[in-house]
């Protein structure tokens, strides 16, 4: 490693023979210096390897121009074309982005939170974790105004701008497309009842029976935190009742994943005995077989509407009277899983 000194404005002003304060404009764009001017300093600031140093600008400014994003999972296509949406809107509005997982963990998302805290970003998007049922590491960032914007996993004790997909209306669809398929015993496999989405999805699953005439029955319903292993075990919970479901929706496409491996390694055909809708649109629910009904939620567009509501915070400098939920539309997508050919 070199220990050669930082190149400074001062050292391109020597090597120029012109002012540091020229040299300072000129890196900066600004328009009393010509473009000729404008293009030999920044092109010997470039061969010098002239860094500038974001931090004192910072300092003065005291903006870092940079969002913290907190997911709970950056593998799962909703959460990666979110940070998509997120990353292509603030790029256009000059802020970079800092993305973490906190891998549906609480201690991680708080310790994630601190972190963003410590490092002056100028607001944070997020979704809260499985496990997030206190928030006190969020309100470090509400009490001392600096914007917060929740999308999916929404915490209502926060004051601030969220974003969520219509989940009661996917549930709803769901189930109400198993219905029309002639299915009268449908099981849910629903996430953890601390977080809103979950609530709301299986609210649209009990409102579909319920139109129906359908009973809904507590021992067709199970929660856990939706991952492959807990879809294995829910379904096979399910399969071993006395009373079988002839349907299942499951709260997101990994369950139903695990679900159908399951009954196909116990010779149940899907969707022939026990027809199977997901949620979220992964990209696998398409290329699997068979392929996975599912509901889409919009994550580009929640991304995008994400990082507008923030990044206008932050350049008001003032926190709105009002914060406003914002309901996205979920669709319903059909495919194989839940189709009797």
């Amino acid at each position: 490693m070199s220990n050669q000194p930082e190149t400074t404005i001062h050292d391109i002003a020597k090597a120029l023979n012109i002012s540091a304060s020229t040299v300072s404009r000129a890196l900066n764009d600004n328009p009393l210096i010509s473009q000729a001017t404008r293009n030999k300093i920044k092109k010997a600031a470039a061969e010098m390897g002239y860094r500038p140093n974001v931090v004192a600008a910072n300092f003065r400014t005291k903006r870092t121009n940079t969002i913290g994003v907190i997911v709970p999972l950056i593998n799962r296509h909703f959460f990666s074309s979110v940070i998509s949406g997120i990353e292509e809107v603030a790029y256009e509005q000059g802020f970079a982005v800092s993305i973490s997982q906190s891998n549906d963990n609480f201690e991680k998302e708080s310790k994630i939170a601190h972190s963003l805290f410590a490092n002056r970003v100028d607001g944070v998007i997020l979704s809260i974790a499985m496990e997030t049922s206190s928030y006190e590491h969020l309100k470090l960032f509400s009490e001392r105004q600096i914007p917060l914007v929740f999308f999916d996993r929404i915490v209502d004790e926060i004051h601030a701008y969220k974003i969520v997909a219509d989940d009661f209306r996917g549930g709803y669809l769901a189930t109400r497309h198993l219905i029309e398929q002639g299915r009268k015993r449908i099981a849910m496999i629903g996430g953890p009842q601390n977080l809103r989405i979950y609530q709301n999805r299986q609210a649209g699953y009990i409102t579909a029976l319920q139109e129906a005439g359908l009973q809904p029955d507590d021992a067709f319903i199970l929660h856990n935190s939706l991952t492959r292993k807990d879809g294995t075990q829910a379904i096979g919970k399910l399969m071993n009742a006395a009373i079988r479901p002839d349907a299942v929706f499951c709260a997101n496409d990994t369950t139903a994943l695990s679900s159908i491996i399951y009954l196909r390694e116990n010779n149940i055909k899907v969707p022939e005995e026990v027809a199977i809708v997901g949620f979220s649109n992964e990209p696998f629910a398409e290329v699997v077989t068979p392929s996975i009904s599912t509901i889409k939620q919009p994550g580009f567009e929640m991304g995008k509407k994400a990082a507008e509501l923030l990044i206008r915070q932050i350049n008001q400098k003032e926190t709105p009277d009002y914060f406003e939920t914002i309901t996205m539309p979920t669709e319903l997508i059909i495919r194989d899983s839940s189709v009797s050919k």
